[in-house]
């Protein structure tokens, strides 16, 4: 995770609202016409289809091209499990989904979606972006588990963006780092996780991001 990285999912959210409007919709509010080349004759009508517009474009960004998987993406193949919290987050908001595993999704449009299957290049064990979401081994946990994550994801990833290399002031960021360990905290200590081996892998994530935050 760095300021590149960051940059993209932060653009996504700018053009693809976390929350859902007043008729219980989400909405491309920039850059609609890039999203709606991922929707089955560009008509993305639903809010599923949407999420999954969203979440190819996602890993497009990273891995479509190999010189931005190298130069962006630095070979990390981690960026994968924070394409799965933004997407389960996005998911959580959608009635009845929330008690699903990622399955539901995986099922209904990952599965047997030829964009899924794009070659890849240069991804060890990996020639696909199913193959690449395959390898997370997330499919069984459940959506609303995966989300949690989301809030300490958006912390680190904006300490990372607005981080200036040239001019580090530690303690702008003390706050976002404190906020950041007592979302972790709380995410650790929460025993109503059922898959809790692939969620502690997502922690441990999210842990070595930060280590290497306080690093720079």
């Amino acid at each position: 995770m760095d300021k590149k990285v960051c940059g993209i999912f932060l653009s996504v959210r700018n053009s693809f609202s976390d929350r859902l409007d007043s008729s219980g919709n989400y909405k491309f509010t920039m850059n609609e016409e890039i999203f709606k080349k991922y929707c089955n004759g560009n008509e993305c009508d639903n809010n599923l289809k949407k999420i999954n517009a969203g979440c190819l474009y996602l890993l497009d960004a990273f891995f479509e091209d190999n010189s931005v998987f190298e130069s962006v993406a630095k070979r990390n193949i981690n960026i994968v499990e924070y394409i799965m919290i933004w997407l389960s987050k996005m998911l959580s908001r959608i009635e009845n989904t929330e008690n699903q595993s990622l399955n539901f999704f995986y099922s209904t449009y990952i599965h047997g979606d030829d964009n899924y299957k794009k070659s890849i290049a240069n991804v060890m064990g990996c020639s696909n972006y199913k193959e690449l979401i395959d390898k997370t081994k997330m499919m069984n946990m459940k959506i609303k588990d995966i989300s949690k994550l989301y809030d300490a994801f958006t912390t680190l990833c904006m300490m990372h963006y607005t981080f200036d290399e040239k001019n580090p002031k530690c303690d702008k960021y003390l706050n976002d780092a404190q906020n950041f360990v007592e979302q972790y905290k709380k995410l650790k200590g929460d025993s109503s996780i059922t898959e809790k081996s692939s969620y502690d892998k997502l922690l441990y994530t999210l842990s070595k991001d930060y280590d290497n935050f306080k690093n720079k």
